[in-house]
């Protein structure tokens, strides 16, 4: 089973990520203690941060009431969460910088 995972930050509650989890990258978690993944698109564990250094010290696990999400609280380590860039070449701390209005226009909000 694959469940969505919200990944926010420990300290600030900001939401840097959503991702998906199966038992095995749960599991790859808990030993860790680091943000493990399942990628859907590659059918395979991906470890955040692995590549890009900007790993993510899970704090706690948290299970939602119906037991079919959860919710990682961490600690970021690196330069920020997300893998796209600001315009200047700094790293986003979170995947969640655009708004979008109902017309679907995308506003920058970071």
């Amino acid at each position: 089973m694959v469940v969505p995972v919200v990944v926010q930050d420990m300290h600030t509650k900001e939401v840097l990520i959503v991702a998906y989890a199966n038992e095995e990258a749960l599991l790859e978690t808990f030993k860790r203690g680091e943000a493990v993944f399942y990628s859907t698109s590659r059918n395979e564990l991906w470890h955040k941060g692995a590549t890009s250094g900007d790993i993510l010290a899970v704090i706690e696990v948290r299970v939602n009431c119906e037991q079919n999400s959860l919710l990682y609280l961490v600690q970021p380590q690196g330069q920020g969460a997300c893998h796209t860039k600001n315009s200047d070449g700094s790293y986003r701390s979170s995947c969640y910088y655009r708004s979008i209005n109902s017309a679907g226009e995308l506003r920058l909000v970071q």
